[in-house]
């Protein structure tokens, strides 16, 4: 899957390395959506932009990631605010999860460990802010 191009201004890359917590959205198989609180990374690619959250294989959001489909995820703070929208996947492999793994800790803290970690990646094709991080 191509990453489609979409280019962050500083602002708001200022903003999503700070220290907060974000709402995932993904969707059941009937189209309704599930939303939890994540902690996420993001990781710039191929002029565009992927986000990731680490968490276990058996989660609901994991489920969800692995048939595919659409998400968001959306970060608050006050008056500021950013909107990932885009395709969501299952990433499975050792080195996705490292690195994934590897990002949560340097954002927020060291992940406790676990065997069945896998990654929930955001493919971003749009994003939605406040204007103070256009």
């Amino acid at each position: 899957m191509a990453t489609p191009v979409i280019s962050l201004s500083a602002p708001l890359k200022e903003f999503i390395a700070e220290r907060h917590l974000a709402t995932l959205v993904t969707l059941r198989s009937d189209g309704s959506p599930h939303a939890v609180p994540v902690g996420f990374t993001c990781r710039e690619v191929d002029g565009g932009v992927v986000l990731r959250v680490i968490t276990f294989a058996s989660a609901v959001k994991a489920r969800h990631a692995a048939r595919g489909g659409r998400g968001s995820i959306m970060q608050v703070d006050g008056g500021r605010w950013v909107s990932f929208e885009g395709s969501v996947r299952l990433a499975t492999d050792d080195a996705s999860v490292a690195d994934a793994v590897a990002a949560y800790a340097t954002r927020y803290r060291p992940p406790k460990q676990r065997e069945d970690r896998v990654v929930v990646e955001l493919v971003v094709d749009h994003l939605m802010s406040s204007s103070a991080l256009r």
